[in-house]
């Protein structure tokens, strides 16, 4: 079947060889962190071939965050914290978004491209996909800081995302940025830490500003329930090699370390 007939489908779902919607790192943990990532591979599902696209597109940002799940990777490792990674390219679904967000299934992509197997969806093939490639994600998010909970501590919740050096615009100046809501209770004493650091230019809410445009892992998983938490997004030419995704989740993980312990931020 081609890549413009099979996305129609309702009967959508994950097959063996595509492997679960998600991967999860350190199940076993007792540390306070959870991390999640939401946009960390260009994989695509088998019955959805390239929705149309050339290969090449799926390299770009507009597939997934590039360097993104290499700095989870290694932060969790550092922190021995649970990770919950996304198992899919953002162009089959962006599990950052809310089901009823008609750019879930983006028709169009963030700089223009045309994506021809999301366009004219039904409302089965929509909610197909939602089934399989969000709702199990956003579970396992919720029950990992259920569990932290369970414990009698307060999760911190930080969710590891990558952004172009440009976009439809002037070159971006952040190194990273720090986006938030209304909880600032990680998000500025993190802004203050990274600032600290006198080598980073940060971003608070850039450069994009959840205040203007919210998303689904830390609206529900942080602002609804209370869960202090934190957007972030490192500039991709910054985390290009594991090298470099290394450094900034050695960084990251020395200012984390000592941020949980700030009392606004302690254990229940």
């Amino acid at each position: 079947m081609s890549d413009l007939t099979s996305h129609s489908l309702s009967h959508f779902t994950l097959t063996a060889k595509d492997g679960p919607a998600f991967e999860v790192l350190n199940s076993d943990s007792t540390s306070r962190w959870v991390l999640t990532c939401d946009h960390a591979r260009n994989k695509m599902p088998e019955c959805l071939g390239n929705l149309g696209l050339e290969a090449s597109h799926f390299k770009r940002h507009i597939g997934y965050d590039i360097g993104a799940e290499g700095v989870t990777r290694h932060l969790a490792k550092i922190l021995n914290a649970c990770a919950i990674i996304h198992g899919f390219c953002r162009l089959a679904l962006d599990p950052n978004r809310m089901p009823y967000d008609p750019n879930i299934m983006p028709p169009i992509a963030c700089d223009g491209i045309a994506v021809p197997g999301n366009q004219n969806l039904s409302i089965e093939a929509i909610n197909a996909r939602i089934r399989a490639l969000h709702h199990p994600y956003h579970r396992k998010i919720a029950d990992t800081l259920s569990e932290v909970r369970q414990r009698n501590e307060l999760p911190l919740l930080l969710s590891v995302h990558s952004c172009t050096p440009v976009l439809n615009g002037p070159p971006r100046p952040w190194h990273i940025g720090v986006l938030w809501t209304q909880d600032e209770r990680l998000a500025h004493p993190l802004i203050k830490a990274l600032e600290e650091e006198g080598d980073i230019v940060v971003g608070d809410n850039q450069p994009y500003s959840l205040k203007v445009g919210r998303t689904c892992t830390t609206e529900v998983h942080g602002e609804a329930t209370g869960t202090p938490y934190a957007l972030i997004e490192i500039r991709q030419d910054l985390i290009e090699t594991e090298m470099q995704q290394k450094s900034w989740a050695e960084r990251l993980a020395r200012i984390m370390t000592r941020l949980e312990k700030l009392p606004t931020l302690s254990s229940r």
